[in-house]
């Protein structure tokens, strides 16, 4: 079919086409749990209408005027064909909301909304710009009237994405495919995406990433905050609604989180304020009537019919009201009173499962916040105030300078083997490389300690120059001895990585010695049995060691035992360097 005459001329003939498309469902899955939260709504069948991409069938659409038809023909369709309930009995569906019909925005978007109840269906409706209209933002804003929800889809990658993320306040954003691609070896994507999840997250809006096509990819994400993911990896859309899964194990986070994960949750567990919400459809009159019951209470969290938080009432905004003769009867009265979304407050929304050090930076990112609201797969759980967040950051900075090494405060041995630990657990595979310093004794002895702690100090240094904050850990396991951790790389990366830290440092430790020292190449000093030999200038030499995805590890000891017995190989090797793979380590210890 020639699209573009169809778009000009025979839109009758496209009106009776539209009713040949068909709707597919693809999951959009809680990083935490692997449980369903939304399934979204996408066309299929234009291929049979001659439409090389479902946006031709979109042009064509709006070209002859049938644009809106086709929008509320996709809904309908969809909600004739439900996917099962969840556990809680609801359903929900996201639907693409096209911006040039935003005079017909307010039929489409009622259409499977505003009776919740019926079916058990929510709404969610994407957009992706601001419709060009004086109102726009208003326009927006009534899109979740009657306990729909908003999510701004391509985030990342239209003009006005940003601009609608403050101006328009959506539930979700949905971070565009572009920046998942190859993310997991693309430093500066990793980057990006935490600057936008931060943003997101301290404005209380929820994050989506779309496009997820292998485990990586999954990790990644959620490592960095993402609260949902959609894509091949969690599932293809299908056309069935009646197969549709409602649990995806393969997402969900193992349950073996690492000790240091434990420990945060434990923490927030126990400061928790776990006060009931108010939902946001309570009569005003018993809003009032929780304050007084409630003298201590300043604020009330407020959730969705869902029980999603929406954000929190202040008391101290309702002050106006509640000391005014009418002022309560005036609030109350239904007619030309407000509701309780007229004054609720944004504030951080983040799910339990969230390392604590991100609580703290979306909560520091946020001005005059009074803290974050908890969830669990996006259910109110609680509130953290910010009286518990500031004392945790003074208790977090004590118990960091406790695990850390005092001179280069880098990471002990306790939160080394927690990082073993926890990367055996996921299975998610790291590079590790243990490294120590080739004739540090007859160094120490021939320039003292202080300038032996200074070589360890320029070695810290070069490591964290090296370093990459999303993917490394650096660890000191004590006196020259340190430890890395890379996650996300191959072992040809991992080597190359280490092999230039190492030729760095013995580069820059030439500059310790005196030049004639240098140009001599060597000193003479005792050795351990006292007898007196010419030892090379100061270097370095690792063992490296693979711990692919997937792959049943060894134990921290054993690991540890196979590496030790490697450090002589790989300190006789030229290039400094020796490889302990699994199947070699499993070798060592059954010997």
């Amino acid at each position: 079919m020639d699209t573009r005459t169809c778009a000009k001329g025979d839109w009758r003939m496209l009106r009776e086409n539209l009713q040949r498309l068909t709707v597919a469902f693809q999951p959009i899955v809680s990083t935490s749990s692997g449980q369903i939260f939304a399934h979204e709504v996408l066309v299929r069948g234009h291929e049979a209408m001659g439409y090389r991409s479902v946006g031709e069938i979109l042009r064509a659409s709006h070209d002859s005027g049938l644009l809106s038809e086709l929008e509320a023909l996709v809904r309908r369709k969809a909600l004739r064909m439900l996917p099962p309930a969840a556990a809680d009995g609801s359903r929900v569906l996201s639907f693409n909301l096209d911006h040039r019909i935003a005079d017909a925005w307010s039929v489409l978007s009622g259409i499977g909304a505003g009776d919740p109840g019926k079916d058990g269906v929510r709404v969610v409706t994407e957009i992706t710009s601001m419709p060009a209209c004086a109102d726009a933002a208003a326009r927006v804003r009534l899109l979740k009237r009657g306990g729909a929800m908003l999510a701004l889809d391509r985030f990342g990658v239209t003009a006005d994405g940003l601009e609608m993320l403050h101006e328009v306040e959506p539930d979700f954003i949905k971070i565009d495919r572009s920046f998942i691609q190859g993310i997991e070896a693309n430093a500066r994507k990793r980057v990006v995406l935490a600057q936008l999840i931060g943003v997101a997250h301290t404005l209380g809006v929820q994050v989506i990433a779309v496009g997820i096509e292998n485990a990586q990819q999954l990790r990644i994400c959620r490592d960095l905050g993402c609260d949902l993911v959609q894509g091949f990896f969690v599932q293809a859309p299908i056309a069935d609604a009646r197969r549709a899964s409602l649990s995806f194990p393969h997402v969900a986070m193992c349950d073996s989180f690492t000790d240091r994960r434990k420990k945060d949750q434990e923490w927030v567990l126990e400061r928790l304020d776990t006060a009931p919400a108010i939902p946001s459809d309570m009569p005003m009159r018993e809003v009032f009537g929780r304050f007084a019951s409630n003298a201590s209470a300043s604020f009330l969290p407020v959730v969705d019919g869902a029980g999603r938080p929406l954000g929190i009432l202040c008391e101290s905004s309702l002050k106006n009201y509640a000391y005014s003769p009418f002022g309560k009867d005036l609030i109350a009265n239904k007619q030309i009173g407000r509701k309780i979304t007229d004054f609720v407050v944004r504030c951080p929304v983040i799910d339990l499962a969230t390392p604590f050090d991100q609580m703290l930076a979306i909560f520091s990112a946020t001005d005059h916040a009074d803290g974050i609201l908890i969830t669990t797969d996006m259910v109110y759980r609680g509130f953290l105030s910010a009286h518990s967040l500031i004392r945790a950051v003074h208790e977090k900075n004590l118990d960091r300078a406790r695990e850390e090494n005092p001179l280069t405060r880098l990471a002990g041995n306790a939160a080394i083997n927690e990082y073993i630990a926890g990367r055996i657990a996921d299975g998610e595979g790291a590079f590790l490389a243990y490294i120590d310093f080739d004739n540090f004794k007859p160094f120490n002895d021939t320039y003292g300690f202080r300038q032996g702690d200074r070589a360890i100090l320029l070695f810290a240094e070069l490591c964290r120059k090296a370093s990459r904050p999303e993917s490394w850990f650096l660890g000191h396991i004590g006196g020259d001895d340190f430890f890395i951790g890379i996650r996300g790389v191959s072992a040809t990366e991992g080597v190359a990585e280490v092999s230039k830290l190492i030729g760095r440092f013995t580069s820059d430790i030439e500059s310790f010695y005196d030049p004639e020292t240098r140009l001599r190449g060597f000193i003479t000093a005792e050795d351990r049995e006292g007898r007196t030999k010419t030892f090379p200038l100061l270097s370095a030499s690792a063992v490296l060691c693979q711990l692919n995805p997937g792959v049943s590890c060894p134990t921290i000891d054993e690991i540890s035992g196979a590496i030790a017995a490697c450090k002589k190989q790989a300190k006789a090797s030229p290039g400094k360097l020796a490889f302990a793979k699994l199947d070699e380590i499993a070798e060592r210890v059954s010997a």
